[in-house]
């Protein structure tokens, strides 16, 4: 038994936790009530929730009791869910993103010899957000995956196709090269 503790607080608790349905039983047994304490319980609830302005109702579905929104909240709840998040992308993950673009298509490996260190999180990070995909299987050893940009990288840097992305002239790509190799000690710089 719930002692010392309000039964409506429980449930509620246990309903929200759980997400889902839960099943009448699940419910006595981890509150440890009878039966007719408990549906008692529920359906004071049941009541309380509709009769009070709330966002929120008891809904019985053959059996199992789960909390759920009200019906007349469904038009925030769409603006809420379909509101498009925002990923951050740090300059690490622009650093990978860069070379997958201009690289494609490219395993983690090589994605690691340009940047010189490991990069299983940024690349994994950049496949959640859907900038990048797995696009293929290297014919080597171990057939590693390789990656290239997807429809959503176009549409994030408002792009029609690779094509459109600027152009990198030679003596740039050197300067870039040259700085990463002096960031990573590969070179001694002399001043």
């Amino acid at each position: 038994m719930v002692e010392g503790k309000n039964v409506y607080a429980a449930i509620e608790a246990l309903l929200f936790a759980a997400g889902g349905a839960v099943e009448f039983r699940d419910l006595r047994d981890a509150l440890e009530i009878e039966d007719d304490a408990l549906r008692k319980a529920l359906d004071e609830m049941a009541e309380l929730y509709n009769a009070e302005d709330r966002g929120i109702r008891i809904a019985r579905l053959e059996g199992k009791y789960q909390l759920c929104t009200k019906n007349e909240y469904y038009d925030e709840l769409v603006r809420l869910v379909n509101t498009p998040k925002k990923h951050v992308l740090t300059d690490v993950l622009l650093e990978t993103l860069s070379i997958v673009a201009y690289k494609q298509p490219v395993t983690r490996q090589e994605i690691e010899k340009i940047r010189g260190v490991s990069c299983s999180h940024a690349v994994n990070r950049l496949v959640e957000y859907s900038l990048i995909q797995e696009v293929g299987r290297l014919d080597a050893p171990g057939h590693p995956i390789l990656f290239g940009t997807t429809d959503d990288f176009l549409r994030s840097f408002g792009i029609s196709s690779m094509d459109d992305l600027p152009v990198i002239s030679p003596d740039r790509m050197e300067d870039f090269r040259r700085e990463a190799e002096e960031e990573a000690g590969v070179i001694n710089v002399e001043t």
